[in-house]
């Protein structure tokens, strides 16, 4: 098996994945998985595809992160881990979906708008 690339995204994170056969070993930006996420929440967030679909010791997985912040990046890791499986078997994809791993969460922070302090709050009305 050749080594099957994905990117996820979420908010300003962006997450690239090299796939390949091995023992179920994650590398993140060269360090492994448990010094990266220190949190047990986010690499549970992150390896949830694996789990689900019963393949983390059929997989080594390299990732390149960027931007955003730990728990942006677990869920845009999460997100290009399940694009690779999909690409490694198709019939994968249902299963996925269903349990929303494949879906690219849109959310992100709104702007600034001018003449107000923040996205939606207005400065205090004084009617005097």
């Amino acid at each position: 098996m050749e080594v099957i690339n994905a990117i996820g995204r979420r908010k300003s994170a962006v997450a690239r994945v090299y796939l390949s056969e091995g023992t179920g070993k994650i590398t993140i930006n060269k360090k492994d998985i448990k010094d990266f996420f220190p949190s047990a929440i986010l690499q549970y967030v992150v390896k949830q595809p694996l789990e689900l679909l019963e393949v983390a010791e059929k997989y080594d997985i390299k990732a390149n992160l960027d931007g955003g912040g730990y728990t942006g990046q677990s869920q845009a890791l999460r997100l290009a881990i399940a694009r690779a499986l999909v690409k490694v078997n198709a019939e994968d994809k249902k299963n996925l979906k269903d349990h929303g791993f494949l879906t690219r969460d849109s959310r992100a922070v709104e702007r600034k708008k001018p003449g107000q302090p923040k996205a939606r709050r207005r400065f205090q009305f004084s009617k005097r």
